[in-house]
C-alpha cells in the first residue's frame, strides 16, 4: 500500500489534516445489501456539505431509492476498512462523478480515486466547480512529495488528462445557481446509468 494512503483516517470530528476524511454521519447509514451505482469523487473540504451531499440526495430522490450512490462521509461506517470500502465503491459503480474544486489537486487520495476510476474504464461525469479543465495540472508540491512514488505521479497525470478531455459541467460558485447544477448533474448521471444498463441487456 502506498505510504500516503496510510495517512488518511476516519475521525470522530473535524478532519485532522488535509489528508484526513470527514466524520462519518452516524445518523444516515447507507442502505445495505446492494452494489453501489454511482461513485462521487470529491474534495470533502470544498464540497462535502454543498454540491456532493446535495447530488447524493438528489440521486436518491430522482430514482426513488433505486440508485445507490457512494459518498464517503455518508457511506462509510465505523469499523469499515477505509481503502477496501472505497475500492469496493469504485469497482461496483456504473458511473462516477468527479467534482474538481479549488483544493482537489492538493489531495493525493482524490487523485488516487480518480486514477482508479480511469483505469477501471468507468464512465466519468466531470464537474468543474470553480476551476477550468485546462487547470487540471498537478501542483509542484504534489509532484515533489516524498510520499508519492513516480508511478503514482504518472497515474495522476494520466487521469487528469483524461478528465480534462471529457465533456462535463462547469460552475462558477460566485455567480452560478447550485440547485440548477445539482439538477443537471443528477440528470446526466441518471441518463448514463440507463445507458449502461441498456447496453448490458
Amino acid at each position: 500500500m502506498a505510504s500516503w494512503l496510510l495517512r488518511r483516517s476516519v475521525t470522530a470530528g473535524r478532519s485532522s489534516s488535509s489528508m484526513s476524511m470527514a466524520a462519518v454521519r452516524l445518523n444516515t447509514p447507507p442502505p445495505p445489501g446492494r452494489a453501489y451505482d454511482v461513485f462521487i469523487n470529491h474534495r470533502g473540504a470544498d464540497t462535502r456539505h454543498t454540491l456532493a451531499r446535495q447530488l447524493y440526495d438528489r440521486l436518491l430522490q430522482l430514482s426513488g431509492g433505486r440508485v445507490r450512490p457512494f459518498l464517503d462521509n455518508v457511506s462509510l461506517r465505523p469499523g469499515d476498512r477505509l481503502v477496501a470500502r472505497i475500492d469496493e465503491g469504485i469497482s461496483q459503480c456504473k458511473v462516477a462523478v468527479a467534482i474538481f474544486s479549488e483544493g482537489y489537486l492538493d489531495s493525493a487520495f482524490c487523485l488516487h480515486e480518480l486514477a482508479s476510476l480511469v483505469e477501471a474504464r468507468k464512465v466519468i461525469v466531470p464537474i468543474f466547480y470553480g476551476v477550468k479543465p485546462s487547470g487540471l495540472v498537478l501542483p509542484p508540491a504534489v509532484v515533489e512529495s516524498s510520499a508519492l512514488a513516480p508511478r503514482d505521479v504518472e497515474r495522476f497525470r494520466a487521469a487528469l488528462r483524461e478528465a480534462s478531455y471529457t465533456v462535463g459541467l462547469t460552475y462558477d460558485p460566485a455567480t452560478g445557481d447550485l440547485a440548477e447544477l445539482v439538477s443537471a448533474a443528477a440528470n446526466a448521471v441518471m441518463k448514463r446509468i440507463e445507458e449502461t444498463e441498456t447496453s448490458v441487456q
